[in-house]
């Protein structure tokens, strides 16, 4: 009589990765993804880390986990906006490429950026005074407009080393650029007057390039 075969081993159950393992990229996609739709839509007090949650598709924990609180999102969110519309690649070093062309190009997105319905009411809340004494605001600032300057400032940086631009301080330069840029028909948004005609904006765009050309352009 032949001997029982022997039994296989019964597998250990799979061990919980430690606190090492990888964040789930899908996952903090889909939730950056939430959270910019939501904050947009509704702003930051009227968004919940539920509703983000629910609206990605993953546990509350889950969120948590990525980005720890609700300020730590909203600060990437705004980060992923931008670069949403304004990827680092647009600033990279590409000497053939004409400067006034990149100027405009740069300008253009950041428009388009800035003029959305959902840009002009976060713009609004961040104005308003509850918003504006709290650290959300300083928040906003270095993952938005700080990060957007500082990018920009390194782009014209290399075009006065390629003698194009004649900047003494492009750290002042870069923000007096996109002030220019949002002009008065960004005003006329943020005051609910009306949303000027594609030429309009096409036209002042265009001017603000011509004049920082002439402001900075070597001669």
């Amino acid at each position: 009589m032949m001997s029982p075969r022997p039994s296989s081993p019964t597998p250990e159950p799979a061990k919980p990765a430690g606190p090492g393992r990888p964040k789930d990229l899908s996952k903090r996609n889909a939730i950056l993804e939430a959270a910019k739709r939501l904050f947009l839509g509704q702003g930051f007090d009227g968004v919940s880390m539920d509703q983000i949650a629910a609206e990605a598709g993953v546990s509350k924990l889950t969120v948590y986990s990525h980005f720890g609180d609700k300020d730590s999102l909203f600060a990437a969110a705004v980060q992923a906006y931008c670069q949403q519309h304004l990827p680092s690649p647009m600033f990279a070093p590409e000497p053939a490429a004409p400067l006034r062309e990149r100027l405009l190009a740069i300008a253009t997105a950041f428009y388009e950026m800035i003029s959305s319905p959902e840009a002009i009411q976060i713009h609004r809340l961040l104005c308003s005074p509850q918003v504006a004494q709290s650290p959300l605001s300083r928040m906003f600032w270095e993952a938005g407009p700080q990060r957007l300057h500082d990018e920009f400032g390194a782009l014209l940086q290399r075009r006065v080393e390629a003698g194009e631009l004649d900047i003494d301080e492009v750290t002042r330069a870069a923000p007096q650029f996109f002030c220019l840029a949002k002009g008065e028909p960004h005003a006329l948004l943020m005051f609910g007057c009306g949303a000027p005609a594609p030429d309009e904006v096409r036209a002042h765009l265009e001017a603000t390039v011509d004049l920082f050309l002439r402001a900075y352009g070597r001669r």
